[in-house]
């Protein structure tokens, strides 16, 4: 679907175009040839429902690629190249990193980003704050550490592909409980929507209130 669709079908949200000026505060878009990932993110099938993350996919790191994003984007880091994919049209919760983090888009998608100096001083984040942003297949972007983000949602029936890539070790689970409540995984820093029952369950703090964010496809 196009991003002029997209929009018409979503009046109330806001979307804007990765391409726009507006994107400047919360990444930038990184040019790099994306062919053979692409290709090979295409040959993992989608799930029966829900969205699957894979913190490392050996053969996204066995690319070129994968070092281009390393020494460009983190410095000769050692770093992981995941897939994110599945079903999701809505914001539900928000996370951040120590770090940035590389999106390249398999399908069309849409982000839904914020800034972590927009979290009141309570730890509330109200979801009125948060703009989605449209990326088309083939789209690769440096998300900043400063933009809160989460699961991508699709722009499309036929479900939503991101590649990921981020220091390794993101995401995965903490190796003991952590003094800081919002540090829900490895370098992931996290607040649910007030209506995310499960996500909370986990043990994740609610602190997004307003409008769970919903992108109509």
């Amino acid at each position: 679907m196009s991003y002029q669709e997209l929009r018409k079908k979503n009046p109330r949200l806001p979307l804007i175009d990765v391409s726009s000026a507006e994107f400047s505060d919360y990444g930038r878009i990184l040019t790099m040839d994306c062919a053979e990932i692409l290709a090979a993110a295409g040959k993992i099938p989608m799930p029966k429902s829900g969205s699957v993350y894979l913190p490392a996919v050996e053969a996204f790191e066995a690319l070129p690629i994968a070092k281009e994003i390393a020494d460009g984007v983190f410095g000769t880091l050692d770093t992981q190249v995941g897939y994110c994919y599945g079903y999701n049209d809505r914001l539900n919760a928000t996370e951040w990193h120590a770090s940035s983090e590389v999106n390249i888009a398999v399908t069309d998608l849409v982000l839904i980003l914020g800034r972590r100096q927009e979290i009141d001083r309570d730890g509330m984040l109200h979801s009125a704050r948060m703009i989605a942003f449209f990326l088309p297949a083939g789209t690769a972007v440096e998300v900043y550490a400063t933009t809160l983000h989460f699961c991508p949602c699709q722009a499309e029936d036929g479900g939503f592909g991101c590649v990921v890539g981020l220091p390794r070790g993101t995401n995965l689970p903490l190796e003991s409980p952590a003094a800081d409540p919002l540090l829900f995984r490895r370098n992931k820093w996290l607040l649910a929507h007030e209506e995310n029952a499960e996500l909370i369950a986990q043990g994740a703090v609610s602190g997004i209130t307003g409008e769970n964010l919903c992108v109509i496809h």
